[in-house]
């Protein structure tokens, strides 16, 4: 269809089992339509309202069970969300990719040019370069696209927008020129290179497969070339429950030695014992060793590592749960994942400043509202920013409100996850 005729359609309500698919509810349909019309005229008004259109969606993602575990090989339950990357696209014949995102500039691909070049590192377009060229090192057809995308994925939230954006492009390459035939796992590959080798950004491959493979997910990284990765069968829609992220603010400029002080701090441990990751280690072996690592790893670095091991057993355990319909259950061990990164792994605060405990403090009234009812627990790298909580819808709105009334209107999130990852809706 033509940008116009897609309006129509939509304005219509044609299109709302495509949408639904994808958004789940009937007020959730009826939020997306406008921000799709408003994508679909920002195309029009760039590109030209003539132009034959698709329009493509990749979520963002959250973090479930496995704190700290994927930079040692351990295992991690991730799961898309309904906050997505959306892109209107058309083909074009001059062998360019053009993207304009709602707030950012063009970028501008040429097809011939497909090279990583450091000097570049930090500019998006490189993502886009990048998804194109390990596509096509892939032995994928890759041709020039004109697109507008926006995306209501927060920057800074854990929830991985720049994942959903690659993720996105992928999928435009994937329904636009190769039927859709590109794997979900390959697309995620691709979006790793990408952000690694042409973007400048050492990261894993957790968020790009949870956006590109959707619902309820699961990975073990013990092989890092060729993870497990498994769907898991579970209708979040039918638990009762809703998905709430909590943003309680705080700046994540001054946390880059925290961050990589969990890191080098497992692997203090593994190397302590002749390894390079504490995944090549056995727990029974490294617990009988815990008398001979004092005094050759920090104490921290022990407890942190009985976090890895403790951690792998519970996405085990919170997997095992969702696909027996086991709520219940599964609600018991994030509470225990939650409790395990506090006091264990030790990234809800900064020792650098420990007067300031917003996750702390977040984590605390959360307890005080949800304790016997709902499940609790630090989202993502910690020591700022974001917990996430999973609340009895009955209790949503006092949940809501005391979470704005401390940390702010808006900063609490109500997500649902989504059944699908990156997808053609039209």
């Amino acid at each position: 269809m033509k940008v116009n005729e897609l309006v129509s359609a939509i304005s219509r309500n044609e299109l709302d089992s495509n949408f639904k698919a994808v958004y789940v509810s009937d007020s959730a349909v009826e939020q997306q339509k406008p921000r799709y019309i408003e994508t679909l005229k920002t195309f029009g008004e760039l590109f030209g309202y003539d132009r034959e259109v698709f329009v493509m969606s990749a979520p963002g993602r959250t973090e479930v069970c496995g704190n700290h575990t994927d930079h040692n090989n351990g295992k991690v339950l991730a799961a898309s969300i309904n906050l997505d990357a959306i892109a209107v696209v058309s083909k074009n014949d001059d062998n360019t990719i053009r993207v304009k995102s709602k707030g950012h500039k063009m970028n501008v691909v040429d097809l011939n040019d497909l090279e990583p070049d450091e000097k570049r590192y930090g500019d998006s377009t490189t993502l886009v370069q990048g998804v194109a060229a390990g596509l096509k090192d892939l032995g994928f057809e890759v041709g020039g696209f004109d697109a507008c995308t926006t995306s209501d994925v927060m920057g800074g939230s854990g929830l991985s927008s720049s994942a959903a954006f690659e993720v996105l492009i992928g999928t435009v390459i994937s329904y636009l020129f190769n039927g859709g035939s590109v794997s979900e796992v390959d697309i995620a590959k691709v979006a790793q290179y990408a952000e690694n080798a042409f973007f400048g950004k050492p990261c894993g491959l957790l968020d790009q497969m949870a956006s590109s493979v959707g619902t309820f997910v699961t990975i073990d990284f013990k092989s890092t070339k060729e993870p497990v990765i498994k769907k898991v069968n579970f209708d979040f829609s039918k638990s009762g429950h809703s998905l709430c992220i909590v943003d309680t603010g705080g700046s994540h400029s001054d946390l880059t030695d925290d961050y990589a002080a969990v890191r080098d701090e497992m692997e203090s441990v593994a190397k302590a014992m002749g390894k390079n990751v504490l995944r090549e280690i056995e727990y029974a072996d490294f617990f009988k060793e815990i008398p001979a690592l004092q005094g050759k790893v920090n104490d921290r670095a022990i407890l942190r590592a009985i976090h890895f091991y403790n951690e792998n057993r519970r996405v085990d355990a919170a997997v095992e749960c969702l696909e027996n319909g086991d709520f219940e259950g599964f609600k018991s061990i994030i509470i225990e994942s939650g409790l395990s990164s506090f006091t264990l792994n030790q990234n809800v605060y900064t020792p650098k400043n420990p007067t300031e405990q917003k996750l702390s403090l977040a984590l605390a009234v959360s307890e005080e509202i949800l304790k016997g009812k709902g499940a609790w627990r630090v989202h993502g790298g910690g020591f700022a920013g974001t917990i996430q909580a999973f609340v009895p819808n009955d209790l949503l709105d006092t949940y809501k409100t005391a979470m704005e009334d401390i940390f702010g209107e808006g900063n609490c999130y109500v997500l649902i996850i989504r059944p699908v990852g990156g997808t053609q809706v039209i």
